[in-house]
């Protein structure tokens, strides 16, 4: 039975929700669920905005058909091709084959590569800034190449005020019923899983976001439609603050992470000292995670959120610990930037962590690293805690 949501008297929502999938793009732990987001307009012409995932096709197309009521699919607007919005492009095809298809010269040959329906003959190839109309209501489009893929634009409906923003502005989570986010405590609930996917799926194309943002900042936006998560029609300014903070790689809070890789627990011991020490001074909200035990995309969006991060390492295979490795690569390869940095490093023989932590941090761009590396000859021992405590007063003035 279908399962349709108003966002106003002519717009649906037509998506549907997966609470099943434990792996988002098969990386990322999504516990929370995810909704693909899909929007029908019911005009002269009747317009759909992007499919959705073949996860939840039956719930998808029934509630297509359901909206339509009977009429035609007239045109179909494709924002973004990544699989998770566009796996039931054929199946809407097949069963509305008179249906147009507005795209960008890029999606194009993407949609070919996914499909062989044949879309050229069918396809309504815009350019930047061209309108497009299917009555009473007209759009405008603009190219967003990199917001995360090659090809993406978002729509704008002028005579509703309406952005489809394709992937910017989504989130992890499943849409509980509430399908607007005045609807739900969103700083509370929602936004670590907003930042968890900014910083990890977009996360690495901030300038890119950042010539959108230039872009639809000067629009008249009443409703924001992302592709994932809830639809916005209040504080809208409030969330594009946090996509000017992201994008810019500038911290979100003043705050300090704490990433430890141990293998047998001293070096987390060091780290747990550390904390006690920061936490004397007046230092509050610590963030303290293992990297052995939480994944990476938590890490990622922590280093989105904090000013100041800290890496304790043990040394491993004349290295980094593997965990540690894996995060600090992870940042690099997602740009993360403008950060204060403190490290610890440990090994019973040949203490190589700091080092070679240090060596991948310097290819990041205007990440401040401490000058105090605190270095553990297997454990801490008691006059190494002043040692700490130093570091804790470095740190703890810099948040200043």
């Amino acid at each position: 039975m279908y399962c349709v949501k108003n966002i106003t008297d002519d717009l649906f929502w037509v998506g549907g929700n997966d609470r099943r999938l434990a792996l988002f793009e098969n990386a990322y732990p999504i516990p929370r669920g995810i909704s693909y987001n899909s929007y029908l307009l019911l005009d002269e012409k009747t317009v759909l905005f992007d499919t959705a995932d073949r996860a939840i096709s039956g719930q998808f197309l029934e509630n297509v058909e359901a909206v339509l009521g009977g009429r035609n699919l007239d045109y179909i607007i494709v924002n973004h091709m990544e699989p998770d919005h566009c796996a039931t492009l054929g199946e809407i095809v097949r069963r509305y084959p008179d249906i147009k298809v507005v795209c960008n010269v890029k999606t194009v040959p993407i949609i070919n590569q996914f499909y062989e329906f044949g879309v050229d003959s069918r396809a309504i190839v815009i350019k930047e800034g061209e309108t497009f109309s299917s009555g009473k209501h007209n759009f405008t489009f603009f190219m967003a190449p990199m917001v995360h893929w090659p090809e993406v634009m978002v729509t704008y409906d002028t005579t509703d005020k309406i952005l489809f923003s394709a992937d910017a502005f989504g989130t992890f989570g499943a849409i509980n019923g509430n399908l607007f986010a005045d609807e739900v405590n969103f700083e509370r609930d929602w936004l670590d899983d907003s930042r968890r996917y900014y910083s990890n799926i977009v996360g690495k194309y901030g300038p890119s976001t950042q010539t959108l943002l230039k872009k639809i900042t000067p629009l008249e936006i009443q409703f924001l439609c992302p592709l994932h998560g809830p639809v916005w029609r209040e504080n809208i300014a409030w969330y594009m603050d946090k996509y000017q903070l992201w994008s810019t790689y500038e911290p979100e809070e003043k705050a300090v992470l704490i990433a430890y890789g141990s293998i047998y627990g001293n070096t987390e011991n060091a780290a747990n000292i550390l904390a006690c020490r920061l936490a004397e001074r007046g230092v509050r909200n610590i963030a303290m995670h293992d990297v052995s035990v939480t994944h990476h995309s938590v890490l990622m969006s922590e280093a989105f959120r904090c000013s100041h991060l800290v890496f304790a390492s043990s040394t491993y295979n004349a290295g980094v610990f593997s965990g540690m490795e894996h995060l600090l690569t992870d940042m690099k390869n997602h740009n993360v930037q403008n950060r204060t940095v403190a490290l610890m490093e440990n090994g019973s023989w040949g203490v190589m962590a700091g080092k070679k932590m240090t060596e991948i941090l310097s290819e990041m761009k205007n990440m401040t690293i401490l000058d105090q590396i605190v270095t553990i000859k297997s454990s801490v021992k008691e006059d190494q805690l002043s040692e700490i405590a130093a570091l804790a007063n470095t740190i703890a003035e810099t948040l200043k």
